[in-house]
């Protein structure tokens, strides 16, 4: 059930209402309901809602929630409109609050027409936020990211902007890029294997300008001594592989780069730690960090954004096969620290910490990993925070501003020594767990202790900045908003 109110209106007079045999093309306008005029390619938009809406005349009724949409036939030039509220008091409401409002508003009456046989094409009213309000469809079948296609299939639906803009185009941009990352999670582990999960970064980053895709195998991580990783790796017949991403697009070409790490556990059975069967399917997306940060990268590249950028993405499956690590063993890390694994359902910190280290060997003035690490963190924020824990003030700042932008939103964790012995009382140096209290924080710890340089000597700067993002809870919608559906089957351009 949708949270925005639809309907299909019935009973207006014949030029308004028609069968549903109707034009390809419909139009889609935020609507002010106290607005006294307001009008799109011919259609009087107060007049028809107020038939609609007769409150919308009487000033003392209560104003439509923002999403409530109304679709009408057969207006000017045979087209499909539809209408929807952008609330009480929207005209007063300004910065992020006001910008989703559009986007609640635009995706409700996006989300009501998709389903009209015939149609081809919807053009929107973009003027009052045009990054906002751009939309695009993801799973109307045939799915246009079948990965046994060798031509990508046009999309069913078409979206354009009645105003177009440079705001609509990167707004465009960023729409491909999101649903990229969640196709990519959605695909199931024995299509999105570590082998494929290259192949088609490779596919969408062709033709990319000051792009470098390099992919490493794991003779070259035993080269590189990254025992931790390649322990999560004895349990899978199937190949792990290292992508790596360098965009250059600042104008000094060795000017420090940003670095994006991904954790990318294609398929998560627990290992010998076997986890129950109970969801166990969801695990396909376990590798929704390295989703993230690849598709975050694909927006920046093609955005042409003045900076350089180092992403690195882990990718193998966890299974309990013959040869998989065993709870209790010991691993030599390539710094020379010990960790024991306590629990091989921990594998994430394992692999993803030594690729945090190999990140940090490009020397970035900020390194931002992204994760689906832990249980616990679902339990604390549930899916509308994802858990955010950095060693600085100001790259928290910046990541909760961008947060609410895009109403993407950061909740900011506790980032303590004081979880330390739950980590550091062990038979080695670290153990991959900290026990349940706290797990999410105890996790983040065992990651910090890789992040090279994010510690000042006194009276400096710290060498790098960090950030740990754990998307266990974002990961997935279980309930239909106003911009997605349950399961997250489509999404507009909000990275």
């Amino acid at each position: 059930m949708m949270l925005a109110s639809t309907s299909l209106l019935r009973g207006l007079p014949s030029q308004l209402h028609i069968s549903r045999r109707m034009s390809t093309i419909a139009f889609v306008a935020p609507h002010d309901p106290i607005k006294s005029s307001q009008a799109i390619s011919g259609v009087d938009l107060v007049q028809i809602w107020a038939q609609a809406v007769p409150s919308s005349t009487d000033e003392s009724a209560k104003v439509p929630k923002v999403g409530t949409t109304r679709v009408f036939y057969n207006t000017p030039e045979s087209k499909i409109t539809a209408i929807s509220s952008l609330g009480e008091g929207f005209e007063k409401k300004k910065g992020n609050e006001r910008r989703e409002m559009v986007r609640k508003s635009v995706g409700s009456a996006v989300k009501t027409l998709r389903g009209l046989d015939g149609l081809k094409e919807i053009h929107i009213d973009a003027e009052k936020d045009p990054h906002a309000a751009f939309f695009t469809l993801k799973t109307l079948p045939p799915s246009r990211f079948n990965p046994n296609l060798k031509e990508p299939i046009p999309e069913k639906i078409t979206l354009k902007a009645i105003q177009n803009s440079k705001e609509w185009e990167e707004g465009a941009v960023y729409a491909y890029s999101q649903n990229l990352a969640r196709t990519l999670m959605e695909l199931p582990a024995n299509i999105m294997t570590p082998t494929a999960f290259c192949e088609r970064v490779k596919f969408e980053f062709a033709g990319v300008e000051n792009v470098e895709l390099i992919v490493r195998d794991t003779a070259w991580a035993a080269e590189k001594g990254m025992n931790t990783f390649l322990s999560v790796t004895h349990g899978t017949s199937e190949p792990a592989k290292f992508l790596e991403i360098h965009y250059k697009g600042a104008p000094q070409k060795d000017a420090q780069p940003l670095a994006f790490v991904g954790k990318g556990i294609t398929f998560d059975t627990g290992g010998i730690s076997l986890k129950s069967r109970v969801g166990m399917k969801l695990m396909r997306g376990d590798m929704g960090g390295a989703a993230s940060v690849v598709s975050a990268a694909l927006a920046i590249a093609k955005l042409k954004l003045p900076v350089n950028l180092v992403v690195c993405t882990p990718l193998t499956e966890n299974m309990p096969g013959p040869s998989a690590t065993k709870p209790g063993d010991i691993v030599y890390a390539m710094n020379g620290k010990t960790v024991e694994v306590d629990n091989t359902d921990a594998e994430g910190s394992l692999g993803f910490m030594r690729y945090t280290t190999t990140a940090t060997e490009y020397k970035p003035h900020t390194l931002i990993d992204v994760a689906t690490l832990t249980g616990a963190m679902v339990s604390a924020l549930g899916e509308i925070y994802t858990g955010v824990f950095s060693s600085s003030d100001k790259l928290w700042e910046k990541l909760n501003e961008a947060g609410e932008h895009e109403f993407d939103r950061f909740w900011r964790m506790p980032l303590s020594e004081d979880f330390g012995p739950q980590i550091y009382s062990s038979n080695a140096d670290l153990c991959n767990t900290g026990g349940a209290a706290a797990g999410s924080c105890t996790a983040a710890l065992f990651l910090k202790a890789f992040a090279e340089g994010i510690e000042p000597k006194e009276g400096e700067e710290p060498k790098m900045n960090w950030a740990h993002l754990d998307i266990a809870g974002t990961m997935e919608a279980t309930r239909t908003y106003a911009v997605s559906g349950e399961g997250d089957d489509w999404e507009q351009c909000s990275v």
